[in-house]
């Protein structure tokens, strides 16, 4: 539910420290509701996570939003739309306060072309990624509202995070009325 990427951060912070490249990568800070990728509209740098969380989202032709990921350290935002040259996917979202290393496009590229490193960390990230959302629809299609939201109020307690009950049905993919009845017969199951 919570993705990071300690490798990524690691490798950023490296590049961060190095004086030769301050010019091309900075560390910026966000407040709780700033957007850092606006679905549809353009980017200039790649975001990498050094603490906070972050939403990732779609909004549907109706105003609805879905939920792809909820991101903190290490994670990577906006690198798809500099290797395919595209406005953003989709919209991502601080949640909470947030820090993040920001990497230029030119300098970006250059890495993609020049430092391996790089390379295996970003084709790793996308291997995640296409596991991490391969396993979450097929958990979606196969079990019950119920199922999922007990896993994922699990993983929200262990993790310390609180959602709101728009973010946890975007996130779920339903409505909020099929949220309300599912937290309802979750609590007639196992009353407190």
């Amino acid at each position: 539910m919570l993705r990071t990427n300690h490798s990524f951060l690691s490798f950023t912070e490296e590049l961060y420290n190095n004086p030769a490249h301050k010019e091309a990568i900075s560390l910026k800070h966000y407040a709780k509701g700033d957007l850092l990728l606006k679905q549809d509209g353009r980017s200039t740098q790649v975001f990498i996570v050094k603490e906070g969380i972050a939403k990732c989202f779609f909004t549907e032709e109706n105003a609805k939003e879905y939920i792809v990921e909820f991101l903190s350290e290490g994670e990577i935002i906006g690198e798809i739309e500099v290797i395919k040259n595209n406005n953003c996917l989709c919209s991502v979202e601080a949640i909470t306060p947030l820090a993040a290393y920001t990497i230029k496009y030119p300098f970006f590229k250059h890495l993609m072309e020049t430092n391996l490193c790089l390379n295996r960390l970003l084709l790793e990230e996308m291997a995640q990624r296409i596991i991490y959302t391969s396993t979450r629809a097929s958990t979606q299609q196969l079990y019950t509202i119920e199922f999922g939201l007990k896993k994922i109020l699990e993983l929200q307690a262990r993790q310390g995070l609180t959602l709101s009950k728009d973010d946890l049905a975007a996130y779920m993919g339903v409505t909020i009325r099929s949220l309300n009845r599912a937290l309802k017969n979750i609590n007639t199951e196992c009353p407190e």
